[in-house]
C-alpha cells in the first residue's frame, strides 16, 4: 500500500505502489508532489463533484496563487481509491461537496 487516507467525506482513499508508479508516467510533475497529494485527500480546500460522473470526486488543494493539485477519487463500495493526481490553474465545474 502506499497510503490510505481519510477524508472529510468520512471515506478512506487509498493507492498502491504499483498504482501510483503508472501514475507519476503519466504525470511526471506529480511526482514529487505525494505529500501535498496525500493533504488534499486529508485536508482539501474545496471537494467537488465530477460534472461527467457523480461518482468522482475532484480533491482540491493549493499549491500557491492560481495553482492547485487535485486528487481525483472514486467510492465504490464504501471503499475509495485514487483514480488520477495532477496540477492545475482552474477549479473545475461541478457542485461543491465540501468547503474548508
Amino acid at each position: 500500500m502506499k497510503f490510505e487516507i481519510s477524508t472529510p467525506l468520512g471515506f478512506t482513499v487509498r493507492t498502491s505502489e504499483e498504482y501510483w508508479q503508472r501514475l507519476i508516467v503519466k504525470h511526471p510533475d506529480i511526482e514529487d508532489l505525494e505529500k501535498l497529494i496525500e493533504l488534499a485527500l486529508a485536508a482539501p480546500d474545496e471537494v467537488r463533484r465530477s460534472s461527467r460522473d457523480a461518482e468522482v470526486l475532484l480533491f482540491y488543494r493549493a499549491r500557491r496563487e492560481e495553482r492547485w493539485v487535485v486528487a481525483v477519487a472514486q467510492r465504490l463500495n464504501g471503499d475509495g481509491f485514487l483514480i488520477t493526481a495532477y496540477q492545475t490553474d482552474a477549479i473545475k465545474e461541478g457542485e461543491t461537496v465540501w468547503l474548508k
